[in-house]
C-alpha cells in the first residue's frame, strides 16, 4: 500500500488493513539489533517506498553503531537492465555481509526471484519484509533453497470465531447471481457454469453442481488455514520421540553408543550467522577507527601494559588501579607482587651469607689479637683502639641484616642510624690511630709539648668526639623526618617496592658525608706518618684502606640515586659491606699475616716503639 496513506490529515476515513513500512522497517532493524548484525547489505526497489526505506533504514543503523556494507536497486524491467542485475550479483558475491535486507514491492518479486534464477548466489541470510512468504508460494521451487535458513515478518494471524464454518458453508447456489462468486468456484474446482464460461479446444471441462464441499486443501493457497507448518512440526516431535524411545528401549548387544558421537556432531541446531564488518575486538583490546570506513568498521588494539578491558567492543581499555596490573590478556587487573629484599632471594641469601662469613672473619682476628694481645705487633698497634675497631666493624656487618627482610617500621627506623653510629666508630677509631702515631713520633722531639698527650686516654676520647657528631646528626633525623615504610608502585610497573623511605634525602647523605670527611682526614694523617721510621707502622695499610673506603662510597652514590627498590638495598648492603672489608682487611689482615707467617717479628727482643 502507497505509503502516502499514511498521512492521518490527508486521509482521516482511511482504515488501513495493511502493515506500515515504517513499522516493517522498524521490525527488521529490532531484528538486526536482536542477533547483533550490524555489516548488512540492502537491496530495495526502484521506486519511493524502496528509497523512503533505504532513507530510513541507513538512520534507524546508526543508532545502533550499524552500517549498510552496501545499497542496490532493483529494477523493475529485468530484461531491459540486464547489466544491472549482473552488478547486483556482482554486489552480493563481493560483500563481506553475511546478512542482507530485502526490501522491495510486491511487483519486483518476478525480477528478483529472476535475479535467482539467472545466477548461483552464495549463502547469505536473508530478511524480508511481510509480503515475501506469501509471494514464495508461487516462486517456491525458485528462491526455496536459495532462501533457507532467512527471516521475514509475517502479518499476525488469528481464528476469527464461527468464520470457517461460515466460510466452509460457503456455495454459488446461495449466492446465484454473484458473478465474482461463480468465478472463484471454477478455479477452486476447475470445473464451469455454462453462463460464464469460455471454451478452449483441447481442454476438458467439467460441470460445477455448486455442491463441491470447499476444504483446507483448496484454500491453503490463500492463506485462510495454512496447516502444513502445524503438521510439520508435529510430525517432526513424534519421530524425535519415537526414535529416542527405539533407542531406550534397544537391549545389549543392539547398542551403538560409539556412534553417537558422530551423531551429535552431525546434527546441529541453526546457527546464527555473524554479520560484522569485522570480528568483534575480544577482551583485552579496543576498537580503534579505521580511517576512511564507516563507524562499524574498526581494527582492534590490544590493550597496553597496565590497562584492561573485560568485554567485547570496549571503546576504551581502563586503567587498572596503582596496585594492580593488567594480566598477560590484559582482560583483568590482577594485585601486584610486593618486592622486597628477602632472605629468600637469590641476592638476599648470597649477600646474608656473605655478611655471615664476614661476621665470623672479624670474629676469629678478634680471638687471634686477644691471644696475641702481649706480643709486640698487637701492643704497638693500640691494643685497644684495634678490638674497638673489631667490634665496631663486627656490628657494622651485623646491621647490614637490618636491611635484608620485609620492611617494618622499626626496622627503618634504626638501620640507617645503626650503621651510621657503628660505622662512625670505625673510621674514627682508624683517625684515632693515625693521630696517635703523629702526637707520639712528634713527642718524642726535645722539648715537645705533645708528651702529655701520649696514651691509650687521648685515643678513646678522640673516638667518642668524632661518634658524637654522627650522633647529633642521627638525633636530628629522628626528631625532625625520621624514615618510614612506603610502598612504592610507580618505579616498578609489575611490583610494589616495599621499601623503606629515608624521609629525609639530606639527613641520610649528612650522614654519608660525615663519615666521608673523617676518611678523608684518616687519609691525610695517614698519608703524613707513612714515612715514619717504625718496623710496625701501620700508616701505609691505613692510607690504601682509606682509598678503597672514598672509592666504595664515592661509587655508591650514583647508583644509589640510580636504583629503585630492592637493588636500592642491595647497593648500600654492598658498600657496606666492601668499605667494611677493606678497614678489616687492609690495617687489620697484615698484623694476622706476620703473626702467624712472620713470627720472628712478634717477638719481645724486637726493639719497638710501644704508644
Amino acid at each position: 500500500m502507497h505509503p502516502v496513506f499514511n498521512n492521518r490529515v490527508q486521509f482521516p476515513s482511511f482504515y488501513r488493513t495493511s502493515p506500515n513500512e515504517e513499522a516493517e522497517i522498524d521490525g527488521i532493524v529490532q531484528i538486526l539489533k536482536h542477533f547483533g548484525w550490524k555489516w548488512v547489505g540492502l537491496i530495495i526497489s526502484d521506486d519511493d517506498t524502496g528509497y523512503r526505506a533505504r532513507e530510513t533504514f541507513t538512520y534507524a543503523l546508526t543508532s545502533y553503531n550499524a552500517c549498510i556494507a552496501f545499497s542496490s536497486v532493483l529494477k523493475y524491467n529485468f530484461y531491459i537492465y540486464f547489466n544491472h542485475e549482473n552488478n547486483i550479483f556482482q554486489e552480493i558475491e563481493r560483500t563481506t555481509a553475511n546478512v542482507i535486507v530485502l526490501f522491495i514491492s510486491i511487483k519486483y518479486t518476478y525480477s528478483f526471484a529472476h535475479l535467482f534464477s539467472m545466477y548461483k548466489m552464495p549463502q547469505k541470510t536473508w530478511i524480508t519484509s511481510s509480503f515475501f512468504p506469501n509471494v514464495m508460494v508461487y516462486r517456491q521451487e525458485e528462491l526455496e533453497i536459495a532462501l533457507n535458513g532467512s527471516l521475514s515478518l509475517l502479518v499476525q494471524e488469528g481464528e476469527i470465531l464461527g468464520f470457517k464454518q461460515f466460510f466452509y458453508g460457503f456455495s454459488p447456489n446461495k449466492y446465484t447471481k454473484d458473478e465474482l462468486t461463480a468465478d472463484t468456484w471454477e478455479k477452486l474446482f476447475h470445473c464451469y457454469f455454462p453462463r460464464v464460461v469460455t471454451y478452449i479446444p483441447g481442454r476438458t471441462y467439467k460441470t460445477c453442481t455448486g455442491n463441491e464441499t470447499l476444504s483446507d486443501a483448496n484454500l491453503s493457497i490463500y492463506g485462510d488455514h495454512n496447516y502444513r507448518i502445524t503438521y510439520r512440526v508435529y510430525t517432526a516431535v513424534y519421530a524425535l520421540a519415537h526414535a529416542l524411545h527405539k533407542l531406550y528401549s534397544a537391549q545389549p548387544p543392539a547398542n551403538h553408543w560409539d556412534k553417537l558421537v558422530s551423531l551429535k556432531n552431525n546434527v546441529n541446531p541453526w546457527q546464527i550467522p555473524q554479520s560484522l564488518c569485522n570480528d568483534p575486538c575480544a577482551p583485552g583490546s579496543r576498537k580503534s577507527k579505521r580511517e576512511g570506513a564507516p563507524s562499524c568498521c574498526y581494527d582492534c588494539v590490544k590493550c597496553v601494559d597496565g590497562e584492561m578491558s573485560n568485554r567485547t567492543d570496549a571503546p576504551e581499555c581502563l586503567k587498572c588501579p596503582e596496585d594492580t596490573k593488567s594480566n598477560l590478556q590484559r582482560n583483568d587487573c590482577i594485585p601486584k607482587e610486593i618486592n622486597y629484599l628477602s632472605y629468600m632471594d637469590s641476592m638476599g641469601s648470597s649477600l646474608t651469607s656473605i655478611t655471615l662469613m664476614l661476621f665470623c672473619s672479624t670474629a676469629a682476628v678478634l680471638g687471634i689479637f686477644l691471644k696475641y694481645w702481649d706480643t709486640p705487633i698487637v701492643r704497638a698497634n693500640n691494643q685497644n683502639l684495634s678490638c674497638i675497631l673489631l667490634i665496631s666493624l663486627m656490628l657494622c656487618f651485623f646491621c647490614t641484616l637490618l636491611f635484608i627482610g620485609r620492611p617494618t617500621q622499626i626496622c627503618c627506623l634504626l638501620r640507617q642510624v645503626t650503621f651510621g653510629f657503628v660505622f662512625t666508630i670505625s673510621v674514627s677509631a682508624v683517625l684515632a690511630k693515625t693521630l696517635t702515631v703523629i702526637i707520639a713520633f712528634n713527642a718524642t722531639k726535645p722539648g715537645s709539648k705533645l708528651t702529655k698527650y701520649v696514651g691509650t686516654q687521648l685515643s678513646i676520647i678522640l673516638v667518642i668526639l668524632f661518634s658524637l657528631g654522627e650522633m647529633g646528626i642521627s638525633l636530628g633525623w629522628m626528631a625532625s623526618n625520621p624514615p618510614f615504610v612506603e610502598a612504592d608502585m610507580i618505579s616498578e610497573k609489575d611490583f610494589i617496592n616495599l621499601i623503606c623511605n629515608e624521609g629525609s634525602v639530606t639527613f641520610f647523605f649528612n650522614i654519608i658525608a660525615y663519615m666521608g670527611t673523617l676518611a678523608l682526614l684518616s687519609f691525610i694523617a695517614a698519608f703524613l706518618a707513612k714515612d715514619f721510621p717504625d718496623r710496625f707502622n701501620e700508616a701505609k695499610n691505613i692510607t690504601f684502606s682509606m682509598l678503597v673506603f672514598c672509592s666504595v662510597w664515592v661509587t655508591f652514590v650514583p647508583a644509589y640515586l640510580s636504583s629503585k627498590g630492592s637493588r636500592m638495598v642491595a647497593v648500600e648492603i654492598f658498600a657496606i659491606l666492601a668499605s667494611s672489608s677493606g678497614l678489616l682487611g687492609c690495617i687489620l689482615g697484615p698484623k694476622c699475616y706476620m703473626i702467624y707467617l712472620k713470627p720472628e717479628l712478634n717477638k719481645r727482643e724486637t726493639r719497638v716503639l710501644i704508644f
